[in-house]
């Protein structure tokens, strides 16, 4: 997306979309009221987050043939730094969701870590069976499903249950992403970077509905303020769950809608994707500098000042100029060094 039609789009998603979602189902919205279950932000965040960036997507476009079909991840080990420093934080917030340190956080806590260990194995295993080895990116992948999916109901089951809900966000997204995606027009058709439809938006749905059949009576008498309110498992019948399906059905339905509206909006006024002849460069085009500084990745670089920072070309045979002229000629920046 345009970095300009980006900046343009986030503000008003969060106001008309996301704000909204969290208001219905937190805090004495309508599906708070009508039961909808949503411990953490399961729908809230991850499935509204989920469609609405595959939404983004289909609108904005495709990136260049090229980059789909070859873009490789840059860095693995920055990868699984990041992917662990979201488990802790994931911890937190889902521990942190009762505002007390009690019986409700603890829960969450150990079952947050539950299901994200139980789908990382199991989406490597998955990983092992068809394709013959384990996937460092598919282990993160996993990771993350088993977060998103435990998210809705993590203070509301039993560990048996988030050891469940793990086995389900490891397999049910990695079918989706691995076996559906290639059969489905419309996913092959929408240019997801980050699989975000699976990672958040079929991990979050599924969630929710777990929640729907395993939130324990006693401990949603902690949470809820429906008296009686439980999981299909525990009594409460297919009412639950479809309060659950219902709820869903509005978040997507609505940040389908939203986004859409949102984007063309934005998009009489700014262009929503970046030019071809950006995206080949890609960094250095649009903000001025490289993440990564590997030359011939489309960098712009001027071959002849090169040339002559490396053969000493200018005045007085190169022996006078300055380490400042040849990094400016080698087309470093934001370096000074003073002999």
């Amino acid at each position: 997306m345009n970095i300009r039609a980006w900046m343009a789009f986030t503000p008003l998603w969060l106001l008309l979309s996301y704000t909204i979602c969290a208001f219905s189902l937190w805090g004495g919205g309508f599906l708070y009221h009508w039961g909808v279950i949503d411990y953490s932000g399961g729908y809230v965040v991850h499935l509204s987050s989920g469609v609405a960036g595959f939404t983004a997507a289909y609108w904005v476009g495709p990136r260049l043939k090229s980059d789909r079909e070859r873009f490789a991840p840059n860095n693995i080990l920055l990868m699984i730094a990041g992917g662990g420093l979201l488990w802790l934080g994931w911890a937190g917030f889902n521990g942190g969701a009762p505002y007390a340190p009690n019986i409700t956080a603890s829960v969450a806590v150990l079952n947050t870590n539950v299901s994200a260990a139980t789908s990382l194995l199991t989406w490597t295993c998955l990983d092992v069976i068809f394709f013959g080895k384990p996937s460092v990116i598919g282990a993160v992948q996993g990771m993350m499903t088993g977060l998103v999916c435990v998210t809705a109901g993590a203070g509301l089951v039993h560990t048996w249950s988030a050891i469940l809900m793990g086995v389900c966000a490891g397999s049910v997204p990695w079918f989706t992403m691995m076996i559906l995606h290639k059969r489905s027009a419309l996913l092959q058709k929408v240019d997801d970077t980050l699989a975000v439809f699976h990672t958040h938006a079929v991990a979050g749905l599924l969630g929710g509905v777990l929640t729907g059949l395993l939130a324990t009576p006693d401990l949603m008498a902690l949470h809820s303020h429906v008296p009686g309110a439980r999981g299909a498992f525990y009594g409460g019948g297919v009412a639950q769950v479809g309060k659950q399906l219902g709820g869903a059905l509005f978040v997507v339905a609505w940040n389908v809608v939203v986004t859409t509206g949102i984007l063309l909006g934005v998009g009489l006024f700014v262009p929503l994707r970046m030019p071809d002849d950006q995206l080949r460069i890609g960094d250095d085009d649009a903000h001025g500098e490289e993440a990564y500084a590997l030359w011939g990745d489309g960098e712009r670089f001027d071959v002849t000042r090169n040339e002559a920072a490396r053969t000493g070309a200018w005045g007085n045979g190169g022996r006078e100029e300055t380490v400042d002229h040849r990094l400016a000629g080698m087309g470093a920046r934001g370096v000074t060094i003073q002999l």
